[in-house]
């Protein structure tokens, strides 16, 4: 059920400060900054419409609105301003190379794999050379790599239906790339926006963790905050928007110390535990 949450059933209050506001709940359900309402307690509850709901429902339906337009755009003005023209870390030299490196890049590091891809994409660079390389010889090449055995036998495996099913080229889809031993939508989101130019979103642990701190994009499992980033990032934006958002949560957003007191969207941001002034 759809909850219409008004200012007369939750009784909201703005604050002197322009981005900041309480929305207290009759119960002690509350939140603050502009957008949304940021925590709940599982076990409370209110009266909306005549429905008894969740706070995490009443969250929720909060979020589906998305934030406030205002607040994405600064957001991501700031993020332009700051690095114009983002680049991915992993390293490769075609549409093909790219998109081996990322389906190593599962639960590893950019640094860590591309200590090993570049003396793989040194001896195999397209799908015929891949093959005839090898899977032990691949899997000597990336054994520095976690889960290497597995990966390996997926390299071999999506290079030779590269060969089979599309002529040798990476295919532009996301659902052809997904027919791929090895590939799922987060891979092929990150090959479609890098070797294809199209506006995806990549949710990796650095997204999902930047989207639900920030409030861009909040949801319990990638698809939804995939989904929640679609609907509030701009439009011109959006290209850039999975470099951006990777990268902050990689070397600003940190999952054990975010470093706030450096953070170039802090006080437009609705993280609750910031470690530093806002």
């Amino acid at each position: 059920m759809a909850l219409a949450l008004q200012q007369t059933t939750l009784g909201w209050q703005e604050r002197p400060g322009g981005h900041e506001r309480q929305h207290s709940f009759s119960l002690g359900v509350w939140g603050c900054a502009d957008f949304v309402p940021i925590s709940f307690s599982d076990t409370a509850f209110a009266v909306v419409q005549g429905a008894r709901v969740t706070g995490w429902q009443i969250y929720k339906s909060y979020w589906f609105q998305g934030m406030k337009k205002k607040h994405a755009i600064e957001i991501f003005k700031r993020f332009s301003n700051r690095t114009p023209e983002p680049k991915g870390e992993l390293y490769y030299t075609n549409s093909f190379t790219l998109l081996v490196a990322v389906v190593l890049s599962a639960q590893a590091t950019d640094t860590g794999v591309n200590k090993a891809t570049g003396p793989l994409f040194g001896k195999a660079d397209t799908p015929e050379k891949m093959v005839g390389l090898g899977e032990p010889s691949v899997r000597e090449l990336v054994r520095s790599i976690g889960l290497y055995r597995n990966k390996a036998k997926n390299i071999i495996l999506l290079s030779q239906k590269l060969i089979d099913k599309f002529d040798s080229a990476v295919p532009n889809t996301r659902e052809e790339l997904e027919t791929l031993p090895g590939v799922g939508r987060k891979t092929a989101n990150v090959v479609l926006n890098i070797a294809f130019g199209l506006p995806t979103i990549a949710v990796d642990t650095h997204l999902f963790r930047v989207g639900n701190r920030t409030g861009l994009g909040v949801g319990k499992t990638p698809l939804d905050v995939e989904k929640a980033l679609e609907r509030s990032i701009p439009d011109e934006y959006k290209l850039n928007a999975h470099h951006w958002l990777i990268l902050h949560g990689r070397y600003v957003c940190k999952a054990r110390a975010p470093d706030c007191p450096n953070c170039v969207i802090q006080d437009v941001c609705a993280y609750t535990e910031k470690n530093g002034p806002v």
